[in-house]
């Protein structure tokens, strides 16, 4: 097996489908979080990211390898409307409306190109982005690390061991034979929790989509897509993060081919059915993106695996209660791993391009994306890039140095 394994490739099912679950384990916490804290159904939102996630692969052609779960920049208005207002079809109908900002600002692209985006974002804003999309998910990580450190510095080790050290499959499955590592050694010491997974066997098979049993069509509540369809703005930014992301980490450029246009249009599609769904918009996860940095397997098949798989779990009690029994330590151990990945991916990117520091302007560029992506707790990373892309237009650069010898020849030409 070569040292990467690129995005065209497909390797066999009886390697696919662990690559894939590896995907699954990655992403399922924080997708099924969302619905959790919202009042939303959890399978609905597992069905959700796995269908969006299909849509995606195919309207981008299979190129670019990202995975989309449910998004967190709407918690708040989804909690408002589904249970403070007890308004589960307005909150869906806001959903629908981020879905169709996506598909607007896609015709936009089409008709007007994408070539302009490297021009606004070059190394000196992609770089400190790339970095910051990374470091500031690390408090999650840690704080899911929190809860029992020796689990997760357990799990933290095996990881990397294995990525440094494995030889053959394994070293391309390291967080899923950490994951399996450290739930077996916290089963030990008896803190997992397999209550609601024996309980699960009461009904093993569900349909997340039931119409007559709460379900309900989108509405078009006008409050709820003032309030949420403009958030649609601060997840397309993100999504350019990741495409960056992807693009260094894959050694290739989706916002070129198949163009970011497309990235749109999938995104976008993905979050209006979710909204037909029942399901929270989706976007293109962090998560995923640095299982790809560590095992280094970029290959868009094992993402149809993980969406595949992904809906079948939504459908199966038992399986959603074995990956909800995983303890938080375990996961912080492996999430400090995949978000400091990213992290360091950025910084590789303003190396890369050798980047002068030596310049004010570069220096100034940087520090206030690192400032304002670490320290904003809202929406972090979409104000930083925005923020970024602003200075480096308004901004001159140092001039370049005169050279002495140069201009004595020009003074002897006089």
């Amino acid at each position: 097996m070569s040292t990467e394994v690129q995005i065209h490739e497909r390797l066999p099912l009886t390697q696919a489908i662990p690559l894939g679950l590896q995907h699954v384990f990655a992403m399922f916490g924080a997708t099924v979080l969302v619905p959790f804290l919202t009042g939303l159904s959890p399978s609905v939102a597992l069905l959700s990211s796995g269908i969006g996630t299909i849509i995606f692969l195919l309207l981008t052609k299979s190129r670019v390898p990202a995975y989309l779960g449910s998004s967190f920049a709407y918690i708040a208005a989804l909690t408002t409307f589904v249970q403070t207002n007890n308004n589960h079809s307005g909150a869906m109908g806001g959903v629908l409306a981020v879905g169709v900002v996506y598909i607007i600002l896609y015709l936009l692209m089409a008709v007007f190109g994408t070539n302009w985006i490297h021009k606004i974002v070059p190394p000196i804003v992609a770089g400190p982005v790339v970095a910051i999309i990374g470091l500031s998910l690390t408090p999650v990580a840690i704080s899911m690390a929190s809860g029992n450190w020796p689990i997760a510095a357990f799990t933290l080790a095996v990881a990397a061991l294995l990525s440094v050290y494995a030889k053959g499959f394994l070293k391309i499955i390291p967080i899923l034979i950490a994951i399996i590592a450290g739930y077996i050694v916290a089963t030990v010491m008896g803190i997992v929790d397999l209550k609601a997974f024996y309980a699960s066997f009461d009904q093993l098979f569900v349909f997340p989509v039931v119409l007559g049993s709460g379900f309900q069509l989108p509405s078009l509540d006008k409050v709820a897509i003032l309030v949420m369809a403009p958030l649609a703005l601060v997840t397309i930014i993100e999504d350019l993060g990741h495409m960056i992301v992807l693009g260094n980490i894959t050694h290739s450029d989706p916002i070129k081919n198949p163009g970011f246009h497309r990235v749109l249009l999938g995104n976008g599609l993905a979050t209006a059915v979710a909204s037909f769904l029942g399901g929270p918009p989706v976007t293109t996860y962090g998560e995923n993106i640095g299982v790809l940095a560590v095992t280094k397997v970029y290959s868009t098949f094992n993402i149809w695996v993980a969406a595949i798989l992904a809906i079948i779990f939504s459908m199966i009690n038992p399986l959603q209660a074995a990956i909800m029994s995983i303890p938080t330590a375990v996961m912080g151990g492996v999430t400090i791993l995949l978000f400091g990945m990213i992290g360091t991916t950025g910084l590789r990117t303003l190396i890369e391009a050798k980047v002068d520091f030596s310049d004010t302007k570069n220096l100034i560029i940087a520090s206030v994306i690192f400032a304002l992506g670490i320290g904003l707790p809202e929406h972090g990373v979409a104000w930083a890039t925005i923020v970024g892309i602003t200075l480096n237009l308004v901004l001159k650069g140092q001039p370049e140095p005169v050279n002495n010898l140069s201009v004595g020849k020009q003074n002897n030409n006089k």
